[in-house]
C-alpha cells in the first residue's frame, strides 16, 4: 500500500555518514517532533536526480527552513557511502541530512519502490517530495515519471508551507 497524507511513517531504519563513520538512525530519530521536508530520489548521481531534484532543494533550503521546517532530508535507495559522496559535492552549504535506505527498507515500507532492473539499477524509489510534521505525513507530491522534477522539487514543496 502506497503511504498517503494523513499517515504514519512506519518504523524503518536508515544509515547515514558521521565524523565516527556509518551510523544508524530510524524513523523516530529523525521525523518525530519536527517538521522535515523529505525528498526522495531513484538514485544518487543520475542525471534527473543530480542536475535537477537536488539543485531545485538547496536552490530553496533557506526559504523552506524559513517557514518552519527543522530539516530537510534527501532520501535515496543507495549505500551511506554513496549518500556521503553525493552530499559533500552537492550540499555546500550543509543544509540537508542524506539518508540511506540500501536495502530499500524505507521505500518498501510505504510502498514507493520503483524497478529499476531494466535500466540495471535493481529496486530503486520513485521520486517524490513531502512534509512530514512529527512522523505524519501533511503534504505529498508523488512524480508521475520518475524521469522528471515537475512536482516533487523543492519549488513545489516551499509552495506548499
Amino acid at each position: 500500500m502506497t503511504i498517503k497524507v494523513g499517515d504514519r511513517l512506519p518504523e524503518a531504519t536508515f544509515r547515514l555518514m558521521t565524523a565516527d563513520g556509518v551510523e544508524t538512525k530510524t524513523t523516530g530519530d529523525i521525523f518525530k517532533g519536527k517538521k522535515v521536508a523529505l525528498f526522495a530520489v531513484p538514485g544518487a548521481y543520475t542525471g534527473t536526480c543530480h542536475k535537477m531534484h537536488v539543485p531545485s532543494i538547496f536552490l530553496n533550503a533557506y526559504a523552506i527552513k524559513d517557514k518552519g521546517v527543522d530539516t530537510i532530508a534527501i532520501v535515496s535507495v543507495n549505500d551511506a557511502f554513496v549518500m556521503n559522496a553525493w552530499k559533500r559535492d552537492t550540499d555546500q552549504r550543509d543544509e540537508a541530512i542524506f539518508l540511506a535506505d540500501g536495502n530499500a527498507e524505507f521505500t518498501k515500507a510505504i510502498g514507493m519502490e520503483l524497478d529499476g532492473s531494466g535500466f540495471g539499477l535493481g529496486t530503486r524509489s520513485l521520486r517524490y517530495s513531502m512534509l512530514v510534521e512529527d512522523g505524519v505525513v501533511t503534504k505529498l507530491n508523488l512524480e508521475p515519471n520518475p524521469g522528471k522534477v515537475e512536482v516533487s522539487g523543492g519549488d513545489t514543496l516551499l509552495g506548499q508551507l
